[in-house]
């Protein structure tokens, strides 16, 4: 697909350097025309980084504390008690509790999903986990431990980590390069830099691409892949779209396509934090390029596909937070085809998860400021 891509200077430590990435020159990302329609209301504080929310029914949201803590916000209201029976997850640098869903078929079986940092492992560290539990009376019950990523390491970055469903009901996550890019995202035999396809009981599903290839890890969907944190299911054609951190400059939206190569590091249109080259190449055949390209970096996080009436300027497109700018993104679609981008509530801050209620009404976790509705103005 073409690239678009949103230019401009490049700020270093040191200095500053102009970086464009082959990209055609555009001005600042435009505030979206329907900004002034809508504003954010307060519904709960008290959860420092709200990684994941996922909606039981009507009245009960969960909401994932990335220190650790499963939360409950019901009617409104954020309930004092923690959930228990979380499992031990290390929650330093960008690890802890993270992503959060419900099963397809939830109200029938009662499973919930949800991704951490785990320990678990025989080497020494953490990795990304897999886990699906039921509720109960504020605990989780019938815990059941799905995926392991391998091998751990010690360090505290890009573990991911989204999960969705498909159609299909396969459960895609994503596992981060986990700071090791000249080891892992390549190689089929590492978990790390990787988006994972597997069953609800953690089974692998016998279409995966790599299921039959000697020392390929037979869970991996698609490969070369820095730090997903944006994942979602489109409402119409069913693909499961993700998004990922570039390293400065080269965030990264993709649609998920088996077996395929998205790349990292060997082509990219970030460089390095230090302003120094990562490689000359932006593209190489065999690799997928992205379907869109943020330089600089917005820090993606968190994203939905709007597909609710309450929204009709939005409806039909996608969000996705923008954590280091601290505002919303509306990112536009004509089909599969990102046209372009703009942002809506300057200023919120680092929007870190999006859902949306049975009603339709959109939710945005930001860091440090709690849970907010986003409603229209009166």
């Amino acid at each position: 697909m073409k690239k678009y891509f949103y230019t401009s200077l490049v700020f270093g430590i040191f200095g500053f350097s102009s970086f464009q990435a082959n990209a055609q020159p555009k001005q600042p990302m435009p505030v979206a025309a329907s900004a002034d329609k809508y504003e954010l209301e307060l519904v709960a504080e008290g959860i420092q980084i709200p990684w994941g929310m996922a909606w039981l029914n009507e009245q009960d949201l969960l909401v994932t504390d990335r220190a650790g803590k499963l939360r409950m916000i019901r009617n409104g209201k954020l309930l004092k008690q923690a959930i228990k029976g979380v499992p031990k997850v290390h929650a330093e640098g960008q690890g802890g509790l993270l992503d959060i869903e419900l099963d397809p078929n939830f109200k029938d079986n009662g499973w919930i999903y949800f991704s951490y940092s785990g320990y678990e492992g025989d080497e020494e560290g953490y990795n990304t986990s897999i886990m699906r539990a039921k509720l109960k009376d504020m605990q989780l019950t019938d815990t059941q431990l799905l995926f392991d990523g391998a091998p751990n390491t010690t360090t505290t970055k890009h573990y991911g980590s989204r999960i969705e469903f498909d159609k299909d009901g396969y459960l895609y996550f994503s596992i981060g390069d986990r700071g090791e890019r000249d080891v892992h995202p390549q190689s089929l035999e590492y978990d790390a830099g990787k988006i994972h396809r597997i069953n609800s009981d953690g089974s692998i599903p016998k279409s995966n691409p790599f299921v039959n290839q000697q020392n390929a890890r037979n869970s991996i969907y698609s490969y070369g892949h820095r730090n997903p944190q944006g994942m979602a299911m489109h409402p119409k054609t069913g693909q499961i779209w993700s998004h990922e951190h570039g390293p400065r400059g080269g965030d990264e939206i993709n649609i998920i396509k088996s077996g395929a190569n998205y790349g990292w590091p060997e082509i990219t249109h970030g460089v390095n934090y230090i302003g120094t080259k990562i490689t000359d190449e932006t593209s190489r055949e065999g690799m997928e390029q992205p379907d869109w390209v943020w330089v600089p970096s917005i820090a993606p996080s968190g994203m939905e596909f709007v597909n609710s009436e309450k929204y009709p300027q939005w409806q039909g497109h996608a969000l996705v937070g923008a954590m280091k700018f601290a505002h919303l993104v509306l990112v536009k679609l004509d089909g599969n085809k990102v046209t372009s981008h703009s942002k809506l509530f300057e200023g919120a801050g680092r929007v870190r998860s999006i859902s949306t209620h049975p009603n339709g009404d959109l939710y945005l976790g930001i860091d440090g400021m709690g849970v907010y509705r986003v409603v229209s103005k009166s």
